[in-house]
């Protein structure tokens, strides 16, 4: 008994492996003897192999696609070269949804005609048009003048058949590989937009679909049924890929008088395919309205589900449709947001965090909760009259604009949501706002506390004047993309840096950074330099030149990089206009040159000049970026080390909001803004002076100015020298950023600090 305890005791640790190999061992076992008996045993349509190769065959078979589905499944496509061919460089698409083959979802055609294409047609642009992600106009008619914001294809011919066929043969050659429906519409139809996009979404693209309302052709067969114009159809991509090579038979041999019943005919004809009125359990509903039909009194449900109405007889019935359909739409949205936020209210009560998790407003993101004092967002104090926190610094500046309209808004919704919920018993009406105040949180939107001096009546007719305090929130509504033009990061960027003497000292360095960042990596970017002489330094040139050095400079790098020049331009002037300066240097380069105005102390490199062609489109947007200015290192070290660590290249400084010196244009930008400037102020210098680059664009062009921090651009500190011929405001600014790029506040208190240490003893 001792020897099997002891025994036990030794065995102990490595039973559970054991236990573990033998069960291991069983199941392998038992897998591998069914696995025999299956094999054996057979099954019918088996093939020659036994089961599992006809198996693997079956499925195969289940799983290939027939012809009508293979353009759908995803293919490798080899890339083979010949090796007796040159290598060449590989373009690519510009967007990757055109790489992978990615269609749009929908696109509308407008039918219109020389009577209603300043009427009806104008009036669909207004209300439909831009609900839809594409919407052009079709017309017979010639040489006519389009009516503002809208897309006119003009095809010649007023004949009907005729404008149906330019129409269907213009789709297919501009839009049948870019689009996966087409929908086609009179402009005497008012079609519910979010109702077509919703129908498009539910059905499959993988078939040839004519979907409309369906008629009966006039004594032709009882089958076939053609869509009515007047309700608009939806095609699909593939029907039109079909249609389109039997479009011109159809022209020579179907006679028709309506343009409708001849497309109807020819899809039925040479297609075998007729119009149908639901498809996938999605319903195409119509509603005909009858002359002189009151919307007032159209309830019924066939009137409220229609996709389309039709005969739409004037503007302001059309106008009335989208109201009362809007309307519908709107009704509809509450109603789901109230579900909504009635199921988060039950739900929230079953997670862990209970109903103390529940925010307000139910369904949007809670507030933000900062995690320092340095990140709490302020708010902006104002009144009916006055904001007290103003975008040009000031304390205090009357509220106008879209800023007033805001507060209006908001102090009427607030009065609505009151009544809204005291009424009958309770009637609000404002007085007078006491207070407001307002912040914008990023994770939610704008927040809004208002304190209220209401006048509170009943319905005996009593009054009593009360203060009340509301919150409101502005969420932030669905997020769209902003359509930008393409560009690319391999325009060429062309450098201007101006020079005075008292920039000579950091010429070297940047002519260093630009030869290594730019010439040795053979970055597409040309450098032009700007020499501002004072008068008094432009007299004594032939025997002291000021720039003398910065010459020889320039023609060391040119012999080092003999493919590159670099000219320089001489100016004379005792004050030096940005706007000056820019106009000389603007005359002798082309228009479509894109320019970086740099400064001295600029260190170019390659991250921050892709980012100046990215940032800057033609006509569209300029690019002025905020250097990072680093701090003065006598104050913020004090004789120590400087930190090395490559995190810390951001942390000893500050971005320079008061510098406008870099900014990315182009020259036709400049050149457009610059003749607006001039018809407005006549040339007078002293408005050139108290002006600068940002300023031109700011005030005499339409183009999105895009001032944005940028770490791509980091100067070392240096006490710039501010220039008192200048404006006074310029001037005021120069020597804010002087102040502001010292140190930050704690570095200047503990500088102060050890100096009164340093004087006490």
């Amino acid at each position: 008994a001792m020897r099997l305890a002891a025994l036990l005791a030794v065995l102990r640790p490595a039973l559970p492996l054991l236990l573990g190999l033998s069960l291991g061992c069983s199941l392998s076992l038992l897998r591998a003897a069914w696995g025999r008996v299956e094999g054996q045993g057979g099954c019918p349509g088996a093939g020659r192999e036994g089961f599992p190769g006809g198996g693997a065959r079956l499925a195969a078979e289940r799983e290939a696609p027939g012809p009508e589905r293979e353009e759908f499944r995803p293919r490798i496509v080899p890339y083979t070269r010949d090796p007796s061919k040159p290598h060449r460089k590989v373009l690519r698409t510009r967007y990757i949804q055109t790489e992978l083959g990615f269609h749009e979802r929908l696109f509308v055609a407008v039918l219109t005609s020389k009577a209603t294409l300043n009427t009806l047609a104008v009036a669909v642009n207004k209300t439909v048009a831009h609900h839809f992600p594409r919407l052009l106009y079709f017309t017979g008619l010639r040489s006519v003048k389009v009516p503002h914001g809208m897309v006119l294809v003009a095809h010649g011919d007023e004949r009907p058949i005729w404008l149906m066929y330019e129409t269907m043969h213009y789709m297919h050659q501009h839009f049948g590989s870019d689009y996966d429906w087409f929908y086609i519409m009179q402009d005497d139809t008012y079609a519910q937009a979010e109702q077509v996009k919703a129908l498009v979404t539910h059905l499959s693209i993988n078939q040839d679909v004519y979907l409309g309302r369906a008629e009966e052709f006039i004594g032709g067969d009882e089958q076939a049924r053609y869509c009515h114009g007047g309700f608009g159809y939806l095609l699909s991509r593939s029907l039109l890929l079909k249609l389109h090579q039997h479009l011109d038979s159809c022209r020579n041999e179907i006679l028709s008088v309506r343009p409708d019943e001849w497309l109807g005919r020819c899809i039925i004809d040479f297609l075998g395919i007729t119009c149908i009125s639901q498809l996938q359990g999605q319903h195409y509903h119509t509603y005909e309205l009858a002359p002189n039909a009151k919307l007032e009194k159209e309830d019924e449900e066939e009137f409220q589900a229609a996709v389309a109405v039709h005969p739409v007889s004037d503007v302001t019935l059309m106008y009335r449709l989208h109201k009362h359909f809007s309307r519908i739409q709107l009704d509809r949205a509450y109603q789901e947001i109230q579900e909504l936020q009635m199921q988060i209210r039950n739900l929230t009560s079953l997670t862990p965090a209970g109903e103390a998790g529940l925010t307000w407003p139910v369904g949007i993101n809670a507030p933000f909760l900062p995690k320092s004092r340095f990140e709490v967002i302020g708010w902006d104090y104002f009144t009916e009259q006055h904001l007290f926190s103003c975008p040009d610094g000031s304390s205090k500046c009357e509220l106008s604009g879209v800023s007033k309209a805001d507060v209006s808004d908001i102090i009427e919704s607030a009065l609505e949501q009151l009544n809204s919920r005291y009424q009958p018993l309770l009637r609000f009406s404002k007085r007078q706002l006491l207070n407001g105040y307002r912040r914008f949180d990023p994770t939610r939107g704008m927040e809004y506390t208002l304190d209220l001096l209401l006048e509170a009546a009943t319905q005996k007719g009593h009054t009593h004047v009360l203060v009340k305090r509301v919150s409101l929130v502005r969420p932030l509504s669905k997020v769209e993309i902003i359509p930008m033009p393409y560009v690319t990061e391999a325009t060429r960027v062309q450098l201007v840096l101006p020079l005075t003497v008292q920039d000579l000292d950091f010429v070297a360095n940047f002519l260093d950074m630009f030869a290594m960042n730019a010439l040795d990596t053979h970055d597409n970017a040309l450098l032009t330099l700007l020499f501002i002489y004072h008068p008094y330094d432009a007299q004594r040139v032939s025997q002291v030149d000021v720039f003398a050095g910065v010459k020889t400079m320039v023609g060391e790098l040119e012999k080092r990089y003999a493919e590159v020049k670099i000219p320089w331009i001489s100016v004379k002037t005792e004050v030096p206009s940005q706007v000056k300066l820019m106009d000389i240097v603007s005359k002798k380069h082309p228009v479509d040159t894109l320019f970086f105005l740099a400064s001295v102390w600029t260190e170019i490199n390659m991250e921050f000049l892709n980012r100046c062609r990215m940032n800057t489109i033609s006509n569209w947007q300029v690019f002025f970026p905020v250097h990072f200015q680093e701090f003065n290192p006598a104050l913020v070290y004090r004789g120590e080390q400087a930190a090395s660590s490559s995190t810390d290249f951001l942390r000893d400084g500050h971005f320079d909001r008061h510098s406008f010196a870099e900014a990315c244009f182009y020259n036709s930008d400049y050149m457009t803004a610059r003749t607006k400037l001039a018809a407005d102020i006549l040339d007078q210098d002293e408005v050139l002076e108290s002006m600068e680059v940002f300023d031109v664009f700011l005030h005499y062009s339409g183009l999105h100015l895009f001032r944005a921090v940028e770490p791509g651009l980091v100067q070392k500190y240096a006490l710039r020298s501010c220039n008192p011929r200048l404006s006074e405001e310029l001037y005021h600014r120069c020597m804010l950023s002087n102040l502001e790029g010292l140190a930050s506040r704690s570095h200047l208190a503990m500088a102060l600090f050890e100096q009164e240490q340093a004087n006490s003893t």
